[in-house]
């Protein structure tokens, strides 16, 4: 497996109008830098994907990114993972090649499609938004999950404590899984890192189905950025039914939680958070003083 970070010399400028900074305003050190690397995925020795990402954990994104797909949604349809012979210019495995071996009787998609996605995008290269909205085998709205308001807000502070690339580098994205217990608590189930929020979150659900979890009942799954059309298609298709988010969900992905019965929660923040779709799941808090009635009663929404 490659490196998941790497070390690099830079000029750290410091403009804080200290003596030390008026002094020596330019200096010289050592940053850590997340890598990012091509990964080709194969099925079988069919070319279907390359993808930006972070090493680490490639078969659980090769696997999640399958079932983000509408490839495959249970593992027994997944044969057989292995990294295939590349070497870099030094003569070096670059483990930069993932071939997939599906069962005979699952469908090959249209590997014509040169689906290629960077860092930042998950569905690039998809010809339209239709070609996406891909049918799930499970059903999110079924889920009879109710989180407690306190718990939702504690998540990314939980997320936040066992990232540990971000701690080295600060440049990378997080998805953690979330199990709510029958006494209404928390237990973090897989965690994984990325550069791409859409890797981070497909790993997260490779892991799933290898370990035979899907639907991802009584979950949620909490990512360190937004909540995007992608990202609420990858939870659906998952059988997630609580996407919460440190950031703001797009219309686009609040349309398609509200289409599937997801809850999504945007702008979590520890002691705030906003409910975009799914508010049913939320078991509120009770008001500590009587609530105020009439004109000016109600204040905006973070």
């Amino acid at each position: 497996m490659g490196r998941v970070t790497q070390r690099r010399k830079v000029h750290k400028y410091v403009l804080d109008g200290s003596p030390a900074a008026l002094e020596y305003p330019v200096r010289h050190r050592e940053d850590v830098l997340a890598v990012e690397e091509p990964l080709e995925i194969r099925l079988g020795r069919l070319s279907y994907s390359v993808t930006m990402r972070t090493p680490g954990d490639d078969f659980d994104l090769v696997a999640g990114f399958l079932v983000s797909e509408g490839v495959i949604w249970a593992p027994e349809q997944l044969v057989s993972l292995r990294f295939c012979a590349g070497e870099d210019e030094n003569g070096v495995q670059t483990f930069n090649v993932v071939e997939a071996q599906l069962r005979p009787d699952v469908p090959l998609p249209d590997t014509g499609r040169k689906v290629y996605t960077s860092s930042s995008c998950g569905i690039c290269g998809t010809d339209s938004i239709e070609a996406v909205r891909k049918s799930s085998h499970f059903s999110p709205q079924a889920d009879p999950l109710m989180v407690d308001a306190n718990v939702l807000a504690s998540l990314p502070a939980l997320l936040r404590k066992s990232q540990r690339v971000f701690d080295d580098t600060g440049g990378v994205h997080a998805a953690g899984l979330f199990k709510i217990e029958d006494d209404g608590g928390p237990r973090l189930l897989c965690l994984r890192e990325d550069v791409g929020r859409h890797n981070a979150v497909d790993k997260v659900v490779g892991w799933a189905l290898r370990e035979g979890l899907l639907p991802l009942t009584g979950t949620v799954l909490q990512v360190s950025g937004r909540a995007s059309f992608e990202l609420v298609q990858k939870a659906a298709l998952a059988g997630i039914p609580v996407l919460s988010a440190v950031s703001a969900p797009s219309s686009l992905a609040v349309e398609l939680a509200e289409a599937n019965g997801l809850t999504v929660a945007g702008f979590s923040r520890g002691t705030s958070f906003n409910v975009y779709a799914g508010d049913a799941r939320i078991l509120r808090p009770e008001p500590a003083l009587p609530v105020a009635q009439g004109p000016g009663a109600y204040g905006s929404g973070a």
